[in-house]
């Protein structure tokens, strides 16, 4: 009777072992991530809000895109590509189609960053490339664009420089 109880309770102090290795590997996430694959959005728009987004937080970028798509902020772009804008800033445009794709990724990012029990996020990286482009009517090639961002606590960056 001893060794059956034994028995038991050394299975109970495994299952325990299992179940907070368990909880360790949830809490380990540090980062949050999405991809936007052969999104059918203008590379060179997504450069521009990709380097707008950065170093935000999800919250604060999803209502800049949206004010965008509204036409009231414009996106900073690069002087030689775009005539200016009146106010302060110098050139930029308002790219609504690539705006509303990326409110998109922010919003699947939102809930990422929530999953993962990252409190007070911060856009780390956001990159775009060009994606493959496909021959359309005429022999015309379309524009695709992939896209990635990731959020991370801003607590733990603070902490690892």
């Amino acid at each position: 009777m001893a060794k059956t109880n034994e028995k038991t309770e050394e299975k109970a102090l495994e299952d325990k072992k299992i179940v907070e290795k368990k909880e360790e590997k949830k809490s380990e996430k540090e980062r949050a991530i999405v991809n936007g694959f052969s999104l059918i959005i203008s590379p060179k728009q997504s450069y521009s809000i990709c380097r707008m987004i950065k170093g935000k937080s999800i919250d604060k970028a999803i209502e800049y895109l949206e004010k965008v798509v509204l036409m009231k902020k414009a996106v900073p772009m690069n002087n030689r590509e775009v005539p200016h804008r009146k106010g302060n800033l110098m050139a930029g445009r308002y790219p609504i189609t690539a705006a509303i794709e990326f409110i998109k990724l922010l919003k699947q990012l939102k809930a990422n960053v929530s999953v993962n029990n990252i409190e007070n996020n911060i856009i780390t990286i956001a990159m775009a490339n060009r994606a493959s482009r496909p021959y359309k009517r005429g022999g015309r090639r379309g524009k695709r664009t992939n896209v990635y961002i990731e959020a991370k606590d801003r607590k733990k960056i603070g902490e690892k420089k």
